[in-house]
């Protein structure tokens, strides 16, 4: 049994690095190009960093739901997106 659990790892590794990015830096986009994207996309950014190599936007999409987007630095490629079901928090500020 723990022979199988292995294996089934052991394959399901290279999957996985499947969501990282290995672009070299001179080759990357500015974050300008970035938030541009976004903007286009309907995305508002709460937070954009860097994570497995690859520029990661966590934020709301254009119906107000939570979403993190994880993007080819070089391209711009969309290489994974999440959305979770929680929308925005309304502002309650007046």
């Amino acid at each position: 049994m723990r022979t199988m659990a292995l294996v089934a790892a052991v394959l399901a590794a290279p999957a996985a690095a499947d969501d990282e990015c290995s672009v070299a830096m001179a080759d990357w986009q500015p974050r300008a190009a970035v938030e541009a994207l976004a903007a286009r996309e309907g995305w508002t950014i709460r937070r954009l960093h860097v994570d497995d190599g690859c520029y990661e936007i966590d934020g709301w999409d254009r119906e107000g739901f939570e979403v993190e987007v994880k993007l080819d630095p070089g391209s711009l490629a969309v290489v994974e997106i999440e959305r979770e079901e929680r929308r925005r928090p309304k502002d309650r500020r007046k």
